[in-house]
């Protein structure tokens, strides 16, 4: 892009609109101004969040596009001088394209800088973070958490009307719940604004959750509820006056199918991610958008330049859990498995592979809904017992949600085999709020003399991930297993074959090097998706005459004492790796050195800022790439 491109969607033609909530409906001229500036602002959704897709960044088109009636009808509120908060807190932060389509509009960035959403280094992360985009007033967080926060705002602003735009997702999360009881015996003048359009990542609410209801819900909390049709503008506007001039907490829940009016996509869960050109095309063609649309033609996917040595290939992980799990289940009857084993999905099927399973076996599958929490206390429960196995997916983020209920699980020794995706930071445009960072949190009983069995898993490619998953599928306890959302390449030995190929084992707590040091060299010790770029490293340092070498420690939680026997004589270690560089491996592993009576350099690198935005480029922002590596290297040697 050249600082010449200019966004092809007129966003100027938007007319000024002043509502006064006091008035119940609206006037011929409002409802037609109010309808041209909801089209034209869905027009620009579809636009630029198509054009992310089409570089490979994804985009989350369809929440956003549907909140623009209330998100417009509330603009005009504000701007007649309605004593409202200004600011659209939205409880799901995949809605990002709403706020940077307001601070356009607001006057905070130029309409042009929304051709460049999710890119690197533009400051348009797909979620909203505070003080990292101009004219994002607020951080979202990852679903379902900004309600209670948003009672705290309205607390503190006793004098205007706060809003938060919900959705039924969000609503799924026990914070919400706790949010409405809080709202409601303190009578916080908070307006919850929902989109209910049943649809979330994996489904269909109605069909995976029958009987949850999102107003009989609200109701149930004691909050003053409100049933509309969205696509309805009088009845809409009728509502979200009522609500903003009516004192204390109100709820309007906005029913309507997802993505109305896009052909190809209107009621369907695919909405929930970025349109494709494919779709988007046609779409804005038919509004009259023809520039936009041969813009839209134009744009190429962004492809990684980066080439590593050492590797080849690709698997993704997260994907191949599920067709793993399937491959131990089909060696059990159909008594075994509905005796024996239950899959706990959190809405993300596809993203945790789970999705293999419930197509082979349904009958063990489990699709529970937006609910990490109770979700794995009940994957915990089913496995109480001996010869009992819950499995449950998410994504890495929110593992950091469910601490308590990991404690409750071991000290009831339950066998819970969990799979959080999505860990470290590479491939993730969502940016710092769905960063899987603190996984080794989920490490946090007592030694007691061996008995704890929890055990942290990050393997470094498909070959070693199947691997590990056989091996640890039938052991007792708690048992992590990590992947990330990109794909990994294949780990190669210095012949060429893969390192993990046939007639591998693994062996939980066993570390193992992918290359050697030359006679007084170093070690860099890393594991998962960081691996491959270590090694990458290794090899060139090793060429230039740095004696180093490269160790894989696949599990995080337990000390190889062969390894650190040899370790411990090493001039200098480096602990490389995609987590908090506050909690992850590095932080631990110098104080297990220094027991064994290492008196070398030591130094862990890893995530330490918060992030850039974009694909790939995640890692080398972090400095944790080939470069950042063999630079930490040098410094140490």
């Amino acid at each position: 892009m050249t600082s010449t491109e200019t966004f092809p969607i007129d966003l100027t033609l938007l007319k000024a609109l002043k509502l006064d909530p006091s008035r119940p409906t609206l006037s011929a001229e409002q409802k037609q101004a109010l309808l041209h500036n909801i089209g034209l602002c869905r027009d620009a959704i579809v636009f630029f969040t198509a054009v992310a897709d089409a570089k490979g960044l994804g985009g989350h088109t369809g929440g956003a596009y549907d909140t623009t009636p209330e998100v417009q009808i509330i603009r005009g509120f504000i701007a007649g001088g309605a004593p409202i908060l200004p600011i659209f807190f939205d409880e799901a932060g995949h809605r990002v394209a709403t706020q940077y389509l307001l601070s356009v509009l607001e006057g905070e960035m130029p309409a042009e800088k929304l051709l460049h959403y999710r890119e690197y280094n533009q400051h348009l992360p797909g979620h909203p973070e505070r003080g990292f985009t101009p004219g994002v007033k607020f951080s979202s967080g990852r679903l379902g958490h900004l309600w209670a926060y948003a009672n705290g705002v309205a607390m503190a602003n006793p004098d205007k009307a706060v809003f938060v735009l919900g959705s039924d997702g969000s609503q799924m999360e026990g914070d919400d719940a706790e949010a409405a009881r809080l709202a409601v015996a303190k009578n916080i003048n908070i307006k919850l604004i929902i989109d209910d359009n049943d649809v979330t990542i994996a489904g269909y609410p109605s069909k995976y959750l029958p009987g949850f209801d999102v107003a009989k819900t609200l109701a149930g909390h004691g909050m003053s509820v409100q049933t509309v049709q969205g696509e309805d503008i009088d009845a809409l506007y009728a509502a979200l006056a009522r609500a903003f001039v009516t004192q204390g907490p109100q709820a309007v829940v906005v029913r309507r199918k997802m993505a109305p009016g896009i052909d190809g996509l209107e009621g369907h869960n695919h909405a929930h991610e970025s349109i494709k050109a494919s779709l988007a095309i046609p779409y804005l063609e038919k509004r009259g958008h023809h520039k936009a649309a041969e813009y839209l033609k134009n744009v190429k996917p962004q492809k990684n330049p980066l080439v590593h040595r050492g590797s080849s290939g690709a698997g993704k992980n997260r994907d191949e859990f599920g067709k793993i799990i399937n491959s131990i289940l089909d060696g059990m009857t159909p008594q075994q498995r509905l005796a024996s084993v239950r899959v706990f999905d959190n809405d993300l099927e596809g993203s945790c592979g789970l999705h293999h399973i419930r197509k082979k076996y349904p009958e063990v599958y489990v699709s529970a809904g937006i609910m990490e929490r109770g979700n794995f206390s009940a994957a915990a429960g089913f496995g109480m017992n001996p010869g009992r196995q819950g499995i449950y997916g998410t994504f890495s983020a929110f593992l950091e949600m469910v601490i308590s209920e990991i404690t409750m699980a071991r000290l009831n020794h339950s066998n819970v085999l969990a799979h959080f995706s999505h860990a470290g930071v590479d491939d993730m445009a969502d940016n710092t709020c769905h960063f899987g960072l603190n996984n080794l949190f989920a490490d946090n009983g007592l030694p007691d003399e061996g008995r704890d069995t929890t055990r942290l898993y990050f393997p470094a490619d498909q070959h070693q991930f199947a691997a590990c998953i056989r091996r640890i599928f039938n052991d007792p306890g708690l048992r992590f297993v990590f992947s990330t959302r990109a794909a990994v390449p294949d780990i190669l030995t210095e012949d060429g074959k893969l390192f993990y190929g046939q007639g591998y084992q693994f062996t939980p707590g066993k570390d193992e090097i992918i290359r050697a040091a030359p006679a007084g060299g170093g070690y860099v010790v890393s594991f998962g998706e960081t691996l491959y770029r270590a090694l990458d490293a290794v090899i060139r340092l090793q060429e230039s005459g740095v004696k180093v070498g490269l160790i894989n420690k696949p599990t995080l939680n337990v000390i190889d004492p062969q390894m650190m026997a040899m370790l411990k004589d090493a001039p200098f270690v480096l602990v490389a790796e995609g987590f908090n560089i506050k909690t992850g491996l590095g932080s631990r592993f110098g104080t297990a050195l220094l027991k064994a009576g290492f008196k070398g350099r030591y130094n862990h690198i890893g995530t330490h800022r918060e992030g850039s935005g974009g694909l790939w480029e995640q890692m080398g922002y972090q400095g944790v790439d080939s470069e950042g590596i063999a630079r930490a290297v040098r410094e140490l040697a």
